[in-house]
């Protein structure tokens, strides 16, 4: 691959689908519309610039760098000083990248080939592993490595901790950390909201019942998902302002619709708890319990009934 022995990325688009057996189509259309309550905003979050070239366009890292980072200590960056992941879903022994499609255009993988080992890096840690269609990925302690499509200037660290499942390389190949560091914290990007133990209804004046999560924050489905096959549309700076509901046991309420109370893999490592194969959602301009501030946003954003249907008022 041609390891010498020694010592930006524009936004992706991707779309989460789950072939889930158990869903399937109802009469309850995601397209249905009626007017939202109140002057609700007129911005659609939920529309992301085209997707990216996935391993087909794969950079090399060039010289590598052991970049320090107040946080994680130091973390492994290419040439252009941008941070290199690993991915825990990936094998090191036999390396292996699990990190395709949809998920590749969110992480570029890094191409093998022209790198130089850190000063201080062991290079013996560089290698590659041949990926499902042929391109060579750099490994190190052979853990395939990848960018975040999210980091735009060096330095930057928005990939570390996303979905529990991606973070930053140390020098060593290790998950970057320091010596009396507590586990890393999610990404502000796309990271899953803390839906508290189990869902539970909640009365509105307009809305009447709806789904909350835990912490009584209202939840809402994205009028553009689909239920058959269950797809998330809300990605990139749309997961920024309405963070996905993390997966939950089961509900508290008998009334909350459980037959389909699965679970959504989306390509970016986060698991998204969905209703009624329906993905779910919570809204950041909501600030405290009882809040509705998403209901009706762009025309495509409602809060969500027991049953998992759109609670569409006028």
């Amino acid at each position: 691959m041609g390891i010498k022995r020694g010592t930006t990325l524009a936004t992706a688009a991707i779309v989460v689908v789950l072939a889930a057996t158990a869903c399937g189509p109802t009469d309850d259309k995601a397209a249905d519309t009626t007017k939202p309550v109140g002057a609700a905003a007129a911005q659609d979050y939920g529309q992301a610039p085209a997707a990216a070239d996935g391993a087909a366009g794969a950079k090399p890292a060039g010289q590598l760098t052991a970049a320090p980072d107040d946080k994680l200590g130091q973390i492994l960056t290419d040439s252009a000083g941008l941070t290199l992941y690993r991915f825990d879903k990936d094998t090191a022994k036999p390396p292996k990248s699990n990190c395709d499609g949809d998920c590749e255009k969110t992480w570029p993988v890094v191409a093998a080939g022209d790198v130089t080992a850190a000063a201080g890096m062991d290079p013996a840690l560089l290698g590659e592993v041949v990926r499902t269609d042929g391109s060579k990925q750099l490994t190190v302690a052979g853990w395939p490595a990848y960018r975040f499509n999210k980091d735009t200037k060096a330095g930057d660290v928005n990939g570390q901790g996303v979905g529990g499942v991606w973070f930053a390389f140390g020098p060593d190949g290790k998950k970057a950390a320091k010596a009396d560091a507590a586990a890393p914290a999610p990404s502000p990007e796309g990271g899953a909201a803390e839906a508290d133990g189990k869902l539970s209804v909640a009365k509105d004046p307009k809305l009447g019942d709806h789904i909350v999560d835990g912490k009584g924050m209202t939840v809402y489905r994205f009028k553009p998902d689909t239920q058959w096959p269950m797809t998330s549309k809300c990605v990139g700076d749309c997961l920024a302002k309405w963070p996905v509901v993390a997966p939950l046991e089961k509900a508290k309420d008998k009334g909350i619709v459980e037959k389909n109370y699965t679970v959504l893999n989306r390509p970016d490592g986060q698991k998204q708890q969905s209703v009624d194969c329906w993905p779910v959602y919570t809204f950041t301009g909501d600030k405290k319990p009882g809040d509705v501030n998403g209901q009706g946003v762009g025309g495509t954003w409602y809060a969500v009934s027991p049953d998992g249907k759109l609670i569409t008022v006028q």
